[in-house]
């Protein structure tokens, strides 16, 4: 069986994620999560955020997964175990939400073991714990 394919396939969707940081899906994303934050503002729970904006999204009719669940394996054999993406919009992007005093590098490791593991190559971290959100998104390519 011949991956060259799959290999220029994955090479030019990485290299589309990294050149196009306002692609479509991204910016309809951070569109929502900025409305979320306008109306509710900083300060509450994550879950909460994640509630808003799954009905933000709804109203948008953008296509996700909340909460989507990531097998764990290892070495070929199941764990047992999943991970759970806060938002995942199939082989678009992954959105991992947070309400923390401040982005450290253990989220952006998360967020690129999620994009690893599920062959995703753009992601974006939220933190809603912010006076103005766009200081608060941190957008990640692998």
């Amino acid at each position: 069986m011949n991956h060259r394919g799959t290999e220029d396939t994955e090479k030019r969707d990485r290299e589309n994620a990294m050149n196009d940081e306002r692609d479509p899906v991204t910016q309809e994303f951070i569109g929502a999560a900025i409305e979320v934050h306008r109306l509710m503002g900083p300060g509450l729970l994550e879950s909460v955020y994640q509630r808003c904006l799954e009905k933000e999204l709804k109203l948008r009719g953008l296509s996700f997964i909340p909460q989507a669940r990531l097998p764990l394996s290892y070495k070929g054999e199941p764990l047992g175990e999943d991970m759970i993406m806060d938002f995942y919009l199939p082989e678009k992007l992954i959105v991992e939400l947070k309400a923390v005093d401040k982005l450290v590098p253990i989220h952006d490791a998360q967020l690129i073991t999620y994009l690893r593991l599920s062959r995703t190559h753009a992601g974006l971290l939220v933190n809603f714990n912010v006076p103005l959100l766009k200081d608060g998104i941190k957008r990640l390519v692998v």
